[in-house]
């Protein structure tokens, strides 16, 4: 089987936003193989993708690809692997996971070891080709393998390699649940906009384009934050009056904390998912 030839195990968002970042860039729909067990989203998959192979048998599409991209709950996970264990050990795909929190290594137990696996962790950007994406490869993961992730991924957005698999716990939190803190933060806007008498249509544009406009100043820019601040912060202006009262409140420690317990819980993920399989293993 060829090396460009991808199965789905999972056929939801993220699966088809990869799958549309591949065909935009050049793979044909044909190449790709999803195990979906909805009938309403194999459907929606044979309209977005007549050509590819949809089907609700995870056995049969695990065998049919070189790469096996795993997207499913972390909570299901075991299961799913240990379904698939005989056919992975009889073809031996490259695996993808991009499960959060679940460690490649209990991946490889669960599917009989000796595997090459590359652990993603991919954000919600990814819909729009505009998200980014941490990696980490095992050992057993050849240049060849981690550069093959790598083409999958970057068909949705930016790709970033790291050589500790505990800095994609980090990943999680930063970039992976990144999306709803800014949403929480626009949402926030458009409150004390409407509070402040703007109709809500406004308020909503106001604060999107906001967004918008300040992501695309801090990507283009080489300055640190703190400079881009500063150029919005006039002493005794209405940024600083605002940004000392948020300082004041601790915000930076607020978010601090929250970002640690984001981490902390795929940290906690993992380990739940170590000891369902040990207990359904008993």
């Amino acid at each position: 089987m060829s090396a460009e030839t991808i199965a789905f195990i999972g056929g939801g968002n993220m699966s088809r936003a990869i799958m549309r970042g591949l065909v935009d860039s050049g793979l044909a729909a044909s190449s790709m193989f999803v195990a979906e067990p909805s009938g309403e989203q194999r459907e929606r998959l044979h309209q977005e993708f007549p050509n590819a192979v949809v089907e609700a048998d995870n056995r049969r599409i695990a065998g049919l690809a070189g790469t096996l991209l795993l997207a499913v709950k972390p909570q299901v996970l075991p299961a799913v692997c240990r379904e698939l264990a005989a056919t992975v050990q009889a073809s031996k795909p490259l695996i993808v996971s991009i499960a959060a929190g679940v460690r490649s290594g209990d991946i490889d137990d669960w599917l009989g070891g000796g595997l090459a696996i590359v652990r993603v962790m991919p954000n919600q950007p990814a819909l729009l080709g505009k998200g980014v994406s941490g990696l980490y490869a095992n050992r057993r993961s050849g240049p060849g393998d981690l550069a093959r992730a790598r083409r999958i991924l970057s068909a949705v957005g930016e790709v970033i390699d790291f050589d500790r698999e505990s800095d994609i716990d980090a990943v999680t939190a930063v970039s992976g649940s990144g999306p709803a803190y800014f949403f929480l933060l626009i949402d926030m806007l458009v409150d004390a906009a409407e509070r402040f008498g703007l109709d809500s249509d406004s308020a909503g544009k106001l604060a999107v384009a906001t967004a918008e406009g300040a992501a695309a100043l801090a990507a283009a820019a080489d300055e640190p934050m703190d400079e881009l601040i500063a150029r919005v912060r006039s002493p005794g202006g209405t940024t600083a009056a605002a940004l000392d009262s948020l300082e004041s409140d601790g915000v930076r420690d607020i978010f601090a904390r929250a970002l640690t317990t984001a981490r902390d819980r795929a940290v906690t993920l993992a380990d739940i998912a170590r000891k369902n399989q040990d207990r359904d293993s008993d």
